[in-house]
């Protein structure tokens, strides 16, 4: 893999940063010019491996950010039909895998390397026919398999290590199905509706109900995982809510629920879901986990995921402490400069989101 377009560590990523600040600087389109050349430097990939964060998706979704930049039209015409081609066989492949009656990986439907992450990539660029192909399958991804949620990996979640017995659900907003939850519920807001679209939001908010935890205070969480035993068990065996990242927390979580319950119109869900969020952000014993400054788990990901929560939210939501906790951590010696953990991704957390750069996040 090349290191240019990838929206995670690369300079595709670092450019959604310098576009923020050209919205109010044009003196700032030079250093976007030159970002980008940087990120295609070394060739953008329409390999299956090909993402929204990696290859022909992600720099579709930078160049459509940077939309009214002079000299970007072929290159972005470029990029987009390489993205159509990716998502065409990365689509017949999920299907026949479905056809087969067979588990999905995270990579096949996840935000970071799969096909929910395509169909943001879609959106930005008003890709409307293939993005609701992409739809209709995260439709069939919530239909259960084998008396299993439909999204049911059969390893864990660490790629590199072995899993539990018998898999997992995953509830993240990065690598889980909170992530399909998000681009289902933001495309029946944008008007965009599939048939089962509904019937796929409520099966997931379903299941994030059943597996719904409290604290001692009576505070809902939700865990990262389930594995098979815990499902035959009925508890978790996570005991507790763990950091409150946007990955993983329950603050990616609130998110997806808040944005689903907007879809439908659910006051009750909406409410609940802040409140979470709420008694989340402000228990310290949650948001001292936090020891880092990125978006992915740190706490620019957590004041971006609060600031769009804020934005819908039915009841006021102080954000001016979740700022002050990210801006009190200090960039460490040698903090990359990407975007997910790096230190395009802590600026861009107080830079503005005139550019909506936060929706490969799926925050919006």
């Amino acid at each position: 893999m090349t290191p240019g377009q990838s929206l995670s560590g690369g300079a595709a990523g670092t450019a959604l940063l310098h576009i923020e600040h050209a919205r109010t600087d044009p003196a700032a389109w030079s250093t976007v010019a030159a970002t980008l050349t940087r990120a295609v430097a070394d060739g953008v990939t329409t390999a299956p491996v090909a993402s929204l964060y990696y290859g022909a998706p992600a720099l579709s979704f930078v160049l459509h950010t940077a939309d009214g930049l002079p000299g970007i039209d072929q290159a972005t015409a470029t990029v987009d039909a390489g993205t159509a081609t990716v998502t065409r066989h990365r689509l017949d492949t999920a299907h026949r895998r479905i056809d087969r009656h067979q588990q999905p990986l995270l990579a096949e439907y996840d935000l970071i390397g799969g096909l929910t992450g395509i169909g943001v990539a879609l959106r930005r660029s008003s890709s409307t026919d293939l993005l609701a192909d992409v739809l209709t399958y995260l439709v069939r991804l919530t239909e259960p398999i084998g008396g299993l949620p439909g999204w049911w990996c059969p390893s864990g979640p660490n790629r590199t290590g072995p899993g539990p017995p018998g898999g997992h659900s995953n509830q993240g907003a990065a690598h889980g199905i909170t992530g399909p939850l998000a681009l289902l519920a933001v495309t029946l807001i944008d008007g965009i509706h599939v048939p089962g679209h509904v019937d796929a939001i409520t099966r997931i908010t379903g299941w994030l109900d059943t597996w719904e935890q409290h604290t001692d205070d009576g505070d809902p969480w939700w865990p990262e995982i389930i594995t098979l035993d815990d499902l035959h068990a009925g508890r978790l065996s996570q005991t507790g809510p763990l950091r409150p990242s946007w990955c993983y927390g329950t603050p990616g979580i609130a998110r997806a629920q808040q944005l689903a319950a907007r879809a439908l119109g659910d006051t009750a869900r909406q409410h609940h879901v802040e409140t979470a969020f709420i008694t989340c952000v402000t228990d310290p014993r949650q948001v001292d986990r936090l020891i880092d400054r990125g978006l992915c788990h740190g706490t620019a990901g957590l004041l971006a995921t609060g600031r769009r929560i804020a934005a819908d939210a039915l009841t006021p939501i102080p954000l001016t402490p979740l700022l002050h906790r990210h801006q009190g951590h200090a960039a460490p010696d040698a903090e990359p400069p990407g975007l997910l953990e790096g230190s395009s991704g802590a600026a861009l957390a107080t830079a503005g989101t005139l550019t909506s750069w936060d929706a490969c996040l799926l925050l919006v």
